[in-house]
This record gives structure tokens, C-alpha cells and sequence, in this order.
């Protein structure tokens, strides 16, 4: 468990983090809300667009802010500053459209909420990222990177993840993120487990995440965010 009692902020991945198929665990909202009467604030760093981000965070009722698109995205409402557009996705959807023409059967539509997404796109074929990889090396856009989550594949900007978009909302509300835990499940989490204070995956499905984690929760996806929620509640009273 992380040590001392100057933790200021915990940063949620959502997806396999805080929610699964089935939604939240009953147990999840009572327990971030006893972190924010800790006086802990709770923020949110998902891959999802900032309008399916937002529902959650109200629903939450916490007092952070929340970072879209793998970084691409930042918004502190709460804080009073305006959203935060990190990028241009127009190079990343016509990337997507190229792809199609090279990976048999791929649809470079992708997942529904693409329609939302302003510094990235996003493909449903996951079994096929590396293959994605492999052909974009060779492109015009060998630049950009192709990141699996386990609901969807995320092309986007090199310079583009989840620390570069925390590292700005840190800034707006000069938090130090040495003093921040960052809680997630996939490879697009390890940035921000690189930058924050302490890190914590409760998945070690993906490489690199557990390595890259200072705890790895003994049960897996949002019952290991429970598991490490109740364990930190009680080691700080």
C-alpha cells in the first residue's frame, strides 16, 4: 500500500478499472465517496470521448477532472477551466481509412463513439493491432501509434497518452503527481503509472502493466479496485 499521508489525488482508468460489461460493482460509489471525504480527490484518465466520460463522473459525484482519449482531452470543470483539445484526430481517421484497405475485413468506421472523438480514432479489430502496427511502419503516418486496451484499438498521436494529458490538468491545478496514485489495468495506463507517485494495476493481462505498477491487486478488474480501495481506507484510519 502506498505510504504517508499526503496522497492528494487518485487517478481512475474506467474501463476494466472502474467498470466492466456489467457496470459498476455495487460496492465501488460508497467507497469513492469515503476517498473524497477523506479529502482525497478523485479523477478519472480513460480512453473513452469526454461526453461518455462526463455521465461518469457525475454519476461518481467527485471532485477531479476528467482526461478523454487517452490524453488527448482534458477537462476541469470542477476547477473552473475550459476543455483542453491536445491534438488534431484528422491524421488518425484517415489512417484508419487507409488500414481498411489493407487488413481484410477491417471496418475503419470503428466503435460507435468515434463520432465524438476529436484527437484520435478508434478500431474495433483487436486481434489484429499488431498487424495495424506492422503496415503503418511503412505508411505516411509511421508516426503514429496503435495502443490495444481490450475494448478497443486506439490510434493516436506519438506524443499523445495519459501522462501528457494528466501533466496538463496538474499543471492547471498545480498538483505534484508525486503525490497522486494512478489506478489502472491496460498498456494505455503506463504512462500515468510512470509519472504519479504510485501506481496500482489490477489487471496484468496486458505486458508491461504489472512491471510498470508498484501493487498488482490479488483479484482482477473491478473487484481488484474494490480490494485495493478497502484496503487503503483502512490502513489510513
Amino acid at each position: 500500500m502506498p505510504q504517508g499521508d499526503d496522497w492528494e489525488m487518485i487517478v481512475f482508468d474506467i474501463d476494466g478499472t472502474l467498470l466492466d460489461f456489467d457496470g459498476f460493482q455495487p460496492d465501488l460509489i460508497p467507497l469513492i465517496r469515503e476517498i473524497e471525504n477523506m479529502g482525497i480527490t478523485v479523477s478519472l484518465a480513460s480512453g473513452r470521448t469526454l461526453p461518455n466520460v462526463t455521465p461518469i463522473q457525475q454519476v461518481l459525484a467527485i471532485s477531479g477532472f476528467a482526461i478523454g482519449e487517452n490524453g488527448g482531452m482534458v477537462w476541469d470543470s470542477k476547477a473552473g477551466f475550459p476543455i483542453r483539445c491536445l491534438a488534431d484526430g484528422k491524421r488518425a481517421r484517415d489512417a484508419a481509412e487507409w488500414l481498411a484497405t489493407q487488413i481484410e475485413g477491417l471496418d475503419p468506421k470503428g466503435i460507435e463513439t468515434n463520432r465524438w472523438r476529436e484527437t484520435e480514432w478508434c478500431l474495433l479489430d483487436t486481434e489484429n493491432y499488431e498487424k495495424m502496427k506492422d503496415a503503418l511502419k511503412d505508411s505516411q503516418w509511421p508516426d503514429l501509434r496503435v495502443v490495444p486496451t481490450g475494448f478497443a484499438v486506439h490510434i493516436t498521436e506519438k506524443e499523445l497518452n495519459k501522462a501528457s494529458g494528466l501533466k496538463v490538468a496538474f499543471e492547471q491545478r498545480g498538483i505534484d503527481p508525486k503525490k497522486v496514485i494512478a489506478v489502472g489495468d491496460a498498456s494505455n495506463d503506463i504512462p500515468m503509472f510512470n509519472m504519479c507517485g504510485f501506481s496500482v494495476a489490477v489487471n496484468n493481462e496486458f505486458p508491461g502493466v504489472e512491471e510498470a505498477a508498484d501493487h498488482l491487486t490479488k483479484v482482477k478488474g473491478t473487484l481488484g479496485t474494490i480490494e485495493f480501495l478497502k484496503e487503503f481506507i483502512r490502513t489510513r484510519k
